[in-house]
């Protein structure tokens, strides 16, 4: 009965992801982007810490080390390659190369390391929602392709699909709040130094102190603690394509809050990506669909 609500604590997830460009938007000039990357990781991180200490579940009795290092890692990596590459490359370019390619490659991740051959529903609707990711970003800004900022949106991709694969593997064992309060608190200390190398002095203003807030409890601690319930039930392949609904929760605030236009194509997209993540949660609740899945993992 747990693993029926599975998807949509992740789609949760992935909404509350999807707040971060208009929370970053509303952040001081001051605020570089990776150094805004770094203050989340840092406040959700102590955020988690604090929770799981109050609560006394964290026990590191027989705790997988490198497993938890290679999470930690590949959160810690994802931040600076993923801002880096929208500031390289463009936001519409960088978003699409980092979120539509991490669906893939976590679907041959698990094809290759685990013997697991995604479903055919799967490919379908990472298809889907990435044609639609795409569709939804093309009246985003001129279209300008940099080979080092497409690398780096890919390293992106790679690292989030990493992260989901281990940590799918953790909080199999381990509470998933212990596991989120230490990955992301090593993650946050791997990217402290960069709370020295920019400028920090607008996180001591009203609004930097509520975009810090905002970023680190509810987008990051909140956001990958249901992430990580939700992986309990959920293949590491499916929770990725489900996480494509943070850009779809995006262009809707952008539509919404900041007043962005999208064009037919752009809703048309908005629809292909709904559709995909739709079919996806349809498939992992129809019991039908085991055969199949059966068949294709051979």
């Amino acid at each position: 009965m747990k693993g029926k609500f599975s998807p949509f604590l992740i789609l949760l997830a992935a909404i509350l992801w999807g707040t971060t460009g208009t929370t970053q938007a509303l952040a001081p000039e001051a605020a570089h982007p990776i150094a805004i990357g770094a203050t989340r990781l840092a406040v959700g991180g102590l955020f988690l810490l604090l929770i799981v200490l109050i609560i006394g579940k964290l026990n590191f009795k027989n705790w997988p080390i490198k497993t938890t290092l290679l999470a930690s890692l590949s959160m810690a990596l994802y931040q600076p390659l993923f801002f880096s590459a929208v500031t390289i490359t463009g936001v519409a370019i960088g978003t699409v190369v980092a979120i539509g390619s991490a669906p893939i490659l976590s679907g041959f991740i698990e094809w290759i390391y685990l013997k697991k051959r995604p479903h055919i529903i799967w490919w379908y609707s990472t298809f889907l929602s990435i044609l639609g990711c795409l569709m939804l970003f093309t009246n985003k800004e001129s279209v300008y392709v940099d080979p080092v900022g497409i690398l780096m949106a890919l390293g992106a991709g790679l690292s989030f699909a990493g992260y989901t694969l281990v940590s799918r593997d953790l909080v199999e064992k381990y509470s998933s709040l212990s596991v989120v309060a230490v990955v992301f608190t090593l993650s946050a200390i791997f990217l402290s130094p960069f709370l020295f190398v920019f400028d920090m002095s607008w996180v001591t203003s009203f609004r930097g102190v509520g975009v810090s807030l905002q970023l680190g409890v509810m987008a990051t601690g909140i956001a990958y603690l249901l992430f990580a319930q939700g992986l309990i039930h959920v293949s590491s392949s499916t929770a990725v394509t489900l996480a494509l609904a943070e850009p779809l929760t995006a262009a809707l605030l952008g539509v919404f809050i900041v007043g962005e236009y999208l064009n037919t194509t752009s809703w048309l997209g908005m629809f292909l990506l709904m559709l995909g993540i739709g079919i996806l949660i349809w498939s992992s609740k129809n019991p039908g669909s085991k055969k199949e899945r059966r068949m294709d993992q051979k």
